[in-house]
């Protein structure tokens, strides 16, 4: 019991089911409620786990990048991007030749999402630019690029085969769960079967130190943001899927916040060095809930940005060492006076 309470997992996993447990009680049980209808699942947790999808595929890449104590906050430019190459290739708005080849705009618009997380690493890895700057530069230029694809406009499309994407359903579940457990796994199998785990937390812990000890600090770097970039791109897919266009100004649109609090929520030091790929998607989770829970039961939206805010103090205040030995020293004190003996 000690070992499973001590796993990096175990926190962010009773928050979650806290927080459905009480979204239950409160909605008298409707949260709960699954329907089938044609052979297919609906209820909210459905809604959930086809929701935050996204965001677990986000935060697989993004805590990779957070782990190196790095950031990637270009994600939702990259969303944009991919939409759009995909929904103007399927409408055949470019490389008409392809017939809206639905594998091949898949394909190209993943291997941009690459590209852009190329271009990130370069800066990073090679340049030194401080990761917060140099993804800064593609969250600006990265929109107007999607834009300039989409030629300014919102690409609509009519493909079921594109639109099965979000859209669809395997077993009776959304498409978008499995795509989101396919992420997972393969970074599981990447960071756990392979030495790239505990390098990417060596340079977290001190990149100097690791470059000495002999890992490739610099090819690591450029690995996990084309990762991020992938993971990016995957999610535009699933976005633009979903809506059955690319709307590239609303595409993606502040979700490396929600990426980042994703992570965070789940425990990954935003310091680096120690990260959790699990943690990360049961935060995604914990993050889509909230969203969920406050638009079904009526809430003004703008209040989701504000339980978030204040998520975002909490997790910060809860990894602050200084913050902590303030606290420890208060109780200490408080115990003190309690015991102290009266004159």
């Amino acid at each position: 019991m000690k070992k499973l309470t001590q796993k990096m997992e175990f926190k962010p996993f009773c928050v979650l089911v806290a927080i459905i447990l009480i979204c239950g009680v409160i909605s008298g049980g409707d949260f709960f409620k699954i329907t089938i209808v044609e052979g297919h699942f609906y209820g909210r947790l459905i809604d959930i786990l086809r929701n935050g999808s996204r965001y677990a595929i986000l935060a697989a890449g993004m805590t990779m990048a957070l782990g190196t104590g790095g950031t990637d906050i270009s994600v939702g430019s990259v969303m944009a991007i991919a939409g759009a190459i995909a929904c103007s290739i399927v409408d055949g708005r470019i490389l008409g030749g392809l017939n809206g080849n639905v594998f091949v705009a898949v394909l190209i618009a993943l291997l941009a999402g690459a590209l852009c997380g190329a271009w990130n690493g370069f800066m990073i890895a090679k340049l030194k630019v401080q990761p917060m700057v140099a993804t800064m530069i593609l969250l600006t230029a990265g929109r107007g690029i999607a834009q300039l694809i989409a030629d300014g406009k919102i690409v609509t499309i009519t493909s079921e085969a594109y639109y099965n994407i979000s859209g669809g359903y395997i077993l009776g579940l959304p498409v978008p769960m499995f795509i989101a457990v396919g992420v997972v796994i393969l970074f599981l199998l990447l960071t756990r079967s392979t030495a790239f785990g505990i390098q990417v937390e060596a340079i977290g812990v001190n990149p100097g130190s690791s470059r000495l000890a002999g890992i490739k600090v610099e090819r690591n770097l450029w690995i996990i943001y084309i990762l991020c970039g992938i993971t990016a791109a995957l999610a535009g897919l699933i976005e633009s899927a979903g809506i059955k266009g690319a709307d590239c100004n609303n595409c993606g649109l502040m979700i490396e916040m929600d990426g980042i609090l994703a992570v965070a929520i789940g425990g990954t030091s935003l310091a680096g060095g120690r990260f959790s790929i699990i943690s990360s998607v049961i935060g995604a989770l914990i993050v889509q809930t909230i969203s969920t829970t406050i638009y079904a039961f009526g809430v003004a939206p703008e209040l989701t940005r504000v339980a978030k805010a204040v998520i975002v103090i909490v997790v910060c205040l809860i990894q602050s060492q200084a913050f902590l030995t303030q606290v420890k020293k208060i109780r200490i004190g408080k115990a003190g006076k309690k015991e102290a003996p009266a004159v």
